[in-house]
């Protein structure tokens, strides 16, 4: 598909817009329901790509207790994933591009443009989804589970207003430097990328729920690597958690689009 592709979230069509729901597979179910009723599932991108599993919840659903699970039974970066056309309302630039843009036209002179990722950096992938690492401006710090949930919610919620058309600035909320990244999902979403932003992007789409998701890998205390795939869906499976595999997501997502005719 043309490289322009946008899902648009206002095209999404409502739950009676279509004469029946695609036949997913119970795990697309299962993560669907999931991430409609504010819990955690694990999402696991490809053996070919990152090999990694991330926690994945709705940012609006975030509680602190939740910010602790993930830093203490995860221990990868807590981050906020935002589906393209929110992003761009938002104004949310990918960093790579504010480091280039900043070297270039900074009349402090930056000599910062060398660090900037280039194709080939990333073995997986041709570019990172990162945007601002942002606190919300009523933080303290932004760094203790209840800033940093304070802050995901709030990313929640300014994105679900621009999601349904609401006028938003960004900056009367949010300052950076900050403790929470944001990623900005790839326009395209997995016809571009197929990180675990763009695969919790599509999931949320595909629910019917808002397009802000919270994501966080789980790494291994003992290997100094990523958790196992095997672990993680052994960590699944004791706490009540599905796991869904990056290629589940692309079929579904497929299903989806010709469902809704997009």
């Amino acid at each position: 598909m043309d490289s322009s592709f946008k899902v648009q979230q206002s095209s999404v069509p409502s739950t009676n817009a279509c004469s029946a729901e695609p036949e997913y597979s119970a795990n697309i179910k299962n993560a669907m329901a999931a991430l409609r009723e504010g819990r955690f599932f694990l999402l696991y991108d490809s053996d070919k790509r990152e090999g990694e599993t991330d926690f994945v919840i709705s940012a609006t659903a975030v509680k602190p207790q939740d910010v602790k699970r993930m830093r203490k039974d995860g221990g990868g970066l807590i981050c906020v994933a935002i589906g393209p056309d929110a992003a761009q309302q938002l104004k949310l630039p990918f960093m790579a591009d504010v480091v280039d843009a900043a070297a270039k036209n900074s009349t402090a002179k930056l000599d910062i443009g060398t660090v900037v990722e280039r194709e080939g950096d990333i073995k997986y992938d041709k570019k990172s989804s990162f945007s601002l690492w942002v606190n919300h401006r009523e933080n303290r710090t932004g760094i203790p589970d209840n800033d940093r949930a304070y802050t995901i919610n709030r990313l929640g919620e300014i994105t679900k207003k621009a999601t349904a058309g609401e006028k938003v600035e960004f900056s009367s909320e949010f300052r950076t430097p900050g403790h929470t990244a944001t990623l900005r999902a790839a326009d395209g979403l997995l016809d571009i990328r197929r990180g675990q932003t763009e695969l919790s992007i599509a999931l949320a789409l595909m629910a019917g729920s808002n397009p802000a998701t919270v994501v966080c890998e789980m790494l291994d205390d003992n290997t100094g690597f990523a958790l196992s795939k095997a672990d993680a869906k052994d960590y699944g499976n004791k706490n009540g958690m599905v796991f869904v595999e990056g290629y589940e997501v692309v079929e579904a997502f497929e299903m989806w689009k010709k469902a809704n005719g997009i």
